[in-house]
């Protein structure tokens, strides 16, 4: 039986998917396309994680799609409506339709004959594609980042992780201790403790939080007075502008970023609060990704005295607490363990080039999005100093150029090339958080220069995946089809 054949396979409905099926749609017409999703429902990230006060960490004007932009009254949007908005982007599009559930993707098979990639799905079904755009975001949905603890076994509470979330836990009058210190830890800590009778955010070392409104008084007078779709767009690039202002103003000064963000806290706080120990990173701003709590959720819960932050290392978890190195011990009913993701590119696809296997920390990312001699095949990878989907978009607007353009010219095949003088490899991601740091090696490198080279910059993304070449350090090739089922 012949495989059902498609021009485009998207893996994944999330933010990432949804966005491309969306714009394959409107700008490539006569593309036939289907989306794989693993899971039974789609939303990706927004339908997975379920954690109490699960909301972005990044406004919605950039969050949101170009194409269909953010029009709720919160700039810091929970994620049930970021859900909903995902959802309905999918239907107003057309591409709810080409959503095919359960079924998660676990090899990808290439062949330069016929040029087009053979995708097997998890039971035995395959599908072959022109070109494979995986959307499936960067971390392991079946597992996430859980180091054992000492003594795990002899606590008499509840242990949970915050991707599986456990619908039927109470915690209401619990003393809940959340260990970690990143975007998922300042945000369950202040949801928690509306409810728990004590939350202790348990950390080794402190990370950046900065507070920003979670309504924009400015965006809303904005949307009074100009008309609908130039105040949406306005909007947008006011929050591309800060972002990029406010990263490279603490690239540019460190030390004063890091003093201005401390007095801001110690405002929060009060002049009696230890900010020098609790909220200190180690690292210089951006060196990890800040964390953003809206109208300073978490400062007022530990202003209340409802919550606490802990410095320290855990010795053990004991049958009534955590004991730390210090000699310590917080009383706990519940951990929560905010401990990290697990790094996982493709969702975990394995990749083969006519029958060769691909590693991909032997490969070089090609403008963050497809792999040195690897055919045909784009990842959607986000910023890590701004919103994911900025980078989403520009990503998407490039695959339908490329796919515009090798339609027009009759050809089947792109690979991009290292050039000959060779490119001096560099980490993947320039970021040192440690969900980043213990997947490393399992990553592909990027090169010293462009194309090669990740600024991490939306203006000078723009101009080169909207505008720029599309024939720098890559191969075009159109094979001679082995049979005329072969002929896409």
């Amino acid at each position: 039986m012949t495989p059902e054949h498609f021009d485009v396979v998207i893996v994944g409905a999330g933010l990432s998917g949804i966005g491309a099926a969306c714009h394959l749609r409107r700008k490539l017409p006569g593309h036939s396309f289907v989306i794989l999703e693993g899971r039974a429902a789609s939303g990706g990230t927004w339908d997975l994680f379920r954690y109490p006060g699960i909301r972005s960490d990044s406004d919605m004007f950039t969050l949101g799609y170009a194409f269909r932009p953010w029009t709720g009254a919160k700039a810091i949007a929970d994620g049930a409506s970021i859900l909903d908005y995902i959802r309905e982007t999918a239907a107003e599009c057309g591409v709810e339709q080409a959503i095919r559930y359960r079924h998660r993707v676990r090899r990808a098979d290439w062949s330069t004959t016929d040029a087009r990639w053979t995708v097997e799905i998890e039971g035995g079904d395959t599908i072959t594609c022109g070109f494979l755009y995986t959307c499936s975001g960067y971390y392991d949905y079946a597992r996430g980042h859980a180091p054992t603890f000492a003594g795990a076994e002899d606590f008499g509470g509840r242990i949970v992780h915050p991707q599986f979330w456990p619908g039927d836990l109470d915690y209401a009058g619990k003393r809940v201790v959340v260990i970690g210190s990143g975007a998922t830890a300042v945000t369950l800590v202040p949801a928690l403790a509306k409810q728990a009778a004590h939350v202790t955010m348990l950390q080794r070392s402190p990370s950046y939080v900065v507070s920003m409104p979670g309504d924009d008084v400015w965006a809303a007078r904005v949307r009074r007075v100009l008309p609908h779709g130039l105040a949406l767009r306005l909007l947008r690039w006011r929050s591309v502008a800060i972002q990029m202002l406010f990263y490279n103003l603490a690239r540019w000064r460190p030390e004063a970023t890091r003093k201005h963000i401390a007095e801001l806290i110690q405002t929060e706080l009060g002049a009696d609060y230890d900010v020098a120990t609790h909220f200190n990173p180690t690292y210089a701003p951006w060196d990890q990704r800040m964390c953003l709590v809206p109208d300073g959720d978490l400062f007022a819960a530990i202003g209340s005295g409802t919550a606490s932050v802990v410095t320290g290392a855990i010795a053990r978890l004991t049958p009534g607490g955590v004991a730390l190195a210090s000699g310590e011990e917080i009383a706990a009913d519940i951990v929560v363990t905010a401990t990290g993701l697990e790094v996982q590119l493709l969702g975990g696809i394995a990749l083969a080039v006519d029958g060769v296997p691909v590693d991909l920390a032997r490969t070089y990312a090609y403008k963050g999005m497809m792999f040195s001699g690897v055919p045909n095949l784009a990842l959607a990878f986000g910023y890590t100093n701004a919103s994911w989907t900025l980078k989403a978009d520009l990503t998407a607007d490039y695959v339908c150029r490329l796919l515009k353009m090798m339609r027009r010219r009759g050809f089947r095949r792109v690979t991009p090339r290292v050039p000959e003088d060779g490119i001096e490899p560099l980490p993947f991601v320039d970021f040192s958080s440690t969900y980043i740091t213990r997947a490393i090696d399992r990553m592909p490198r990027q090169g010293s220069r462009r194309p090669w080279r990740l600024y991490q910059n939306y203006l000078a993304d723009l101009f080169t995946l909207r505008f720029g070449s599309l024939r720098d350090d890559v191969d075009f090739s159109e094979p001679e089809p082995s049979s005329p089922a072969s002929v896409s």
